[in-house]
């Protein structure tokens, strides 16, 4: 319980983080961030993983980089379920998925974990 607790609050300060590096990547409050990192983490969870599926000779021509498409659209659907989260567009939304995927890597290597 604790574990999921951390990578809960450490998810929503990656939100915070991303809002603040990615133009057009917008969080309200830290509330809103904690509600969109539960989101995101539900879609990660059931969206992704069946696109992804769907996906998958997309991302065997493109060698895994369509999977930050498929991370984007999941980041847009969340948005769209969350107020006080907000991206303006597709391409706030594709560099936020590659900038989460920086920081949960640098986060990992740090030894926590992260499911936005």
């Amino acid at each position: 319980m604790v574990s999921f607790l951390i990578s809960w609050l450490v998810s929503a300060v990656v939100l915070i983080v991303v809002s603040y590096v990615v133009p057009g990547f917008t969080v309200t409050t830290f509330t809103a961030a904690l509600i969109a990192a539960l989101v995101i983490g539900v879609v990660n969870a059931v969206v992704v993983p069946i696109l992804n599926l769907i996906a998958l000779p997309l991302n065997i021509i493109t060698l895994g980089l369509f999977s930050f498409i498929i991370s984007a659209l999941g980041l847009l659907l969340a948005a769209q379920l969350v107020s006080g989260f907000a991206i303006a567009g597709f391409w706030p939304a594709l560099l936020g998925a590659l900038v989460i995927a920086i920081v949960n890597t640098a986060v990992g290597l740090l030894g926590g974990r992260s499911f936005a």
